[in-house]
């Protein structure tokens, strides 16, 4: 119990456990263990060291965070045991988490010889081998899971016993990336082949970091976020850096950049969408996931099913290994055509999942769709004027459409385009008129991603002024960033950023009509200006407040695995 942290206490009798915990102060953890207790350390840190839940208990240990003392209090005053006392806690309404144990032993035996067979038992099961292979994520893509975590979760444990955070890992795998990126940037063959082994290395500490969390039980809330977003920092900031090396070399690829930043960025949105609407929809069966499970049923398809969704380790390998061997312009066709068919594969299998699935979804479901589609007070202030639904997903997509159709049409600077974008803007507040709880409704989101990105990038490339492109990189980049906030706010439970800063920054029909307005009363050169002064407003709003919210939200400690894209 000392090698997990606790201070040991030992009362004389089952009626003096209740006052050695009133004695505990009320902002600490506390643990009750029975003293006949046997099994393996890790079967005890496993469960009286998880920061993710009030109250849990393995055979023979009970744990309770502040927040469920003092239900602990009442249930200890009635049970002589930890089990007891755990079942009390239940039966008084709060939850407790009992892990999966497996093959590890914990238990309280009776008399002298199951004593000595639960000994036996334990000394059978190696509990560091087991801790080892548990902190490998259950469900990860073929190169993540053949290549790197044979190796990673021991560099996981080296970083566990020299006293590492997983936050620190992952700041280390973030400042990795940038170093690659910036080899990237030198345009040179050498620092091509530097920032594919960098970038190859910030994957190897990426995965780190989530084995090290599971291999410690370090979760937390800001945990989450950090690995989540510096997911896409890392991704992006390598992007700008080839794109700074070509230019090096003569060839401006920063359309294909942010082609590859708005594709990566929209796929991720369509997996974050689907998942919220179905997240706890009841009845939510479908011929298409059956078919789906049957698939997964055969190994072999498992594999190539996840290796043809392009996932994280896949997709950084090619862009490392290309990187060393090719050019920035071939890094990036690759990128957009293998996203860009895995991006089909998967939405067309959510749409099929929709289409045949019976499912009714809840408010908390409609409510998080609502606040994925970032609408501001354009959007918002037509839905209460309106306050009758229609087809959301058709009224988002005939919005996006005619705006995306006139800007490819129509020349730079024309004023057509301020007026399709008004138009995307009423259609956009038709789309959430109503709570989205239909079949296809978490379409809308992706879909005003889509139209406010592409436009951002069409109307850059169309300016065709010297640094057009890098600054609309760097817009997409800072509201892309603020949409991936909203996710990990919404998936930690702790709600969308507040309405106040939707409001600022415009929501994304009051920034696309900008964007237009800007592209018609500026020059080439007035309009780069004005998308970089956008770019850094934004990104200033946004991290300040993300920033001070995740230092300081108090939310509950979450682990999330990621995302398989």
């Amino acid at each position: 119990m000392r090698s997990l942290g606790f201070d040991v206490r030992v009362a004389p009798g089952p009626g003096d456990t209740a006052a050695l915990l009133a004695a505990v102060p009320a902002d600490r953890r506390v643990a009750v263990v029975d003293p006949r207790f046997v099994g393996h350390v890790h079967s005890l840190r496993l469960g009286l060291t998880d920061p993710r839940f009030p109250a849990a208990a393995v055979p023979g240990a009970l744990t309770a965070q502040p927040a469920a003392r003092a239900a602990l209090a009442r249930a200890v005053a009635g049970a002589p045991t930890p089990d007891a006392a755990a079942d009390a806690l239940d039966a008084d309404g709060t939850a407790v988490h009992r892990p999966e144990l497996g093959s590890l032993v914990a238990a309280v035996p009776d008399d002298p010889q199951s004593r000595k067979e639960t000994r036996d038992a334990v000394e059978a099961v190696d509990d560091e081998a087991v801790r080892l292979k548990s902190a490998v994520k259950a469900r990860d893509g073929f190169f993540t899971t053949f290549c790197i975590s044979p190796y990673s979760r021991y560099l996981a444990r080296w970083c566990a016993r020299r006293g590492l955070t997983p936050n620190q890992v992952t700041t280390a795998s973030l400042v990795t990336a940038l170093v690659a990126a910036g080899c990237a940037a030198t345009g040179t063959r050498g620092g091509y082949v530097a920032a594919g082994l960098l970038l190859l290395f910030s994957f190897v500490l990426d995965c780190a970091d989530g084995q090290l969390a599971r291999y410690s039980l370090q979760y937390s809330t800001l945990g989450a976020w950090l690995d989540a977003t510096f997911d896409r920092a890392k991704e992006y900031a390598y992007y700008a850096g080839l794109a700074l090396g070509a230019i090096r070399g003569g060839d401006d690829v920063w359309a294909l950049a942010l082609g590859a930043m708005v594709l990566q960025t929209c796929r991720h949105v369509v997996d974050f969408s689907f998942n919220e609407a179905n997240h706890d929809a009841t009845a939510n069966t479908s011929p298409t996931a059956a078919l789906s499970d049957k698939l997964d049923a055969k190994g072999w398809t498992v594999w190539v099913r996840r290796m043809i969704v392009l996932p994280i380790g896949e997709r950084w390998a090619m862009i490392a290994v290309l990187t060393a061997l090719t050019t920035p312009r071939i890094v990036f066709y690759a990128l957009l055509v293998g996203c860009a068919f895995a991006a089909c594969y998967t939405t067309a299998g959510r749409l099929l999942r929709s289409v045949t699935r019976r499912a009714r979804r809840t408010d908390r479901a409609a409510q998080a769709l609502a606040d994925l589609a970032d609408s501001g007070p354009l959007a918002q202030g037509v839905a209460r004027a309106v306050r009758k639904g229609w087809s959301a997903p058709v009224l988002a997509v005939i919005g996006a459409a005619a705006l995306l159709g006139t800007v490819l049409s129509a020349p730079y600077g024309s004023w057509g385009v301020v007026a399709l974008a008004a138009f995307y803007a009423l259609f956009s507040g038709l789309a959430v008129a109503a709570p989205l709880k239909g079949a296809l409704d978490w379409l809308v989101p992706p879909v005003f991603r889509a139209a406010e990105y592409l436009t951002v990038l069409v109307l850059a490339a169309r300016a065709d002024a010297p640094h057009a492109l890098p600054a609309a990189f760097g817009l997409v980049a800072a509201v892309a960033y603020h949409h991936y906030d909203t996710v990990y706010r919404i998936r930690g439970g702790t709600g969308a950023p507040p309405a106040w800063l939707v409001r600022t920054i415009g929501g994304h029909e009051g920034r696309t009509l900008a964007v237009a307005i800007l592209a018609a009363v500026l020059s080439p050169a007035g309009f780069t200006l004005a998308l970089t002064v956008l770019a850094v407003a934004i990104a200033l709003v946004v991290l300040v407040e993300s920033v001070r919210f995740w230092v300081s939200s108090g939310a509950p400690a979450v682990h999330d695995e990621g995302e398989a894209a």
